[in-house]
């Protein structure tokens, strides 16, 4: 196995990573969600996005599986939180999913976003977000 070259000194620091995150994108999820009579005990798809900023923006010191940012344990999270009970409310389900993931190690910001995809025709999705910051991103 050939070792990666290095380039040490070769990346301008104005593009050194100042930022990283584990990213579970739309992730989809059976939930029995809502409060609408044909919704309450027909479970529905819901997409859940969820984007972890860490505090170790560096990148794992080799290629040690040993070593991967643990998306395994925040999507179990996810799927566990979801199944767990009936839910009424998006805001609800997001706010245990935000705060069960808030309190791992590690975690700098965090945002939740739910999404109904299938409430309207003419729209992707309906849905909310909880996030630790205002605007697109962290500064």
């Amino acid at each position: 196995m050939m070792d990666t070259p290095k380039l040490d000194g070769l990346v301008p620091d104005a593009l050194r990573p100042r930022s990283a995150k584990i990213l579970l994108d739309a992730l989809e999820v059976m939930a029995d969600i809502g409060f609408h009579d044909f919704e309450v005990g027909t479970p529905q798809r819901l997409l859940i996005t969820v984007e972890v900023w860490l505090q170790n923006v560096a990148a794992p010191g080799g290629d040690d599986p040993s070593l991967a940012w643990d998306y395994d344990y925040v999507r179990k999270q996810v799927l566990e939180i979801s199944g767990s009970r009936r839910w009424n409310l998006q805001e609800t389900l997001a706010e245990a999913i935000y705060t069960r993931l808030a309190a791992m190690h590690g975690v700098r910001h965090l945002r939740i976003t739910t999404s109904k995809p299938d409430i309207y025709a003419d729209a992707r999705g309906v849905g909310v977000e909880f996030a630790s910051f205002t605007g697109c991103a962290p500064n």
